[in-house]
């Protein structure tokens, strides 16, 4: 199967929100990704078009993400890259969904301290194993296009 494998470096516009659903932990969160040129006439830098990602991190990655991740931080997400288009209420949207494989400080604008989280065996052996697509499938219902989750 082919997938459109992207990393995007922008700024967290949405609170996280955090869900304990029986497929496992998630959490998604709005990222605004804005393109910065050199305009040579004005000599200055010059933002461009942003654009917004709707970005969810599953299981132990969706856990760390709500604990660590806030409005307005510059962070670098890398995951697969979801694009839809669908009818609602008669009008057309098109969202663009990133699933989370990777989720980080941009370190080229600030400081962070890295804390390892020390797993229990059963969070090793927890949600998500064979069968959890299935079980995201049941709680689609609880978001709106949930994807499903990384395997």
């Amino acid at each position: 199967m082919n997938e459109t494998l992207v990393t995007v470096v922008g700024n967290v516009a949405t609170t996280p929100v955090y869900r304990e659903l029986p497929s496992g932990p998630v959490a998604r969160f709005r990222l605004a990704v804005t393109a910065r040129y050199f305009d040579a006439a004005k000599n200055t830098w010059t933002d461009g078009h942003t654009n917004f990602f709707t970005v969810w991190a599953w299981r132990a990655l969706g856990t760390n993400v709500q604990g660590s991740v806030s409005v307005g931080e510059p962070v670098i997400v890398q995951g697969r890259l979801k694009v839809r288009d669908e009818e609602r209420g008669g009008q057309h949207w098109t969202s663009a969904d990133i699933e989370a494989t990777a989720v980080g400080h941009d370190l080229s604008r600030g400081t962070a301290a890295f804390r390892r989280v020390v797993k229990s065996h059963a969070a090793v052996a927890g949600p998500g194993g064979a069968g959890a697509g299935a079980a995201a499938d049941k709680d689609a219902g609880l978001w709106d296009k949930e994807p499903e989750p990384v395997g």
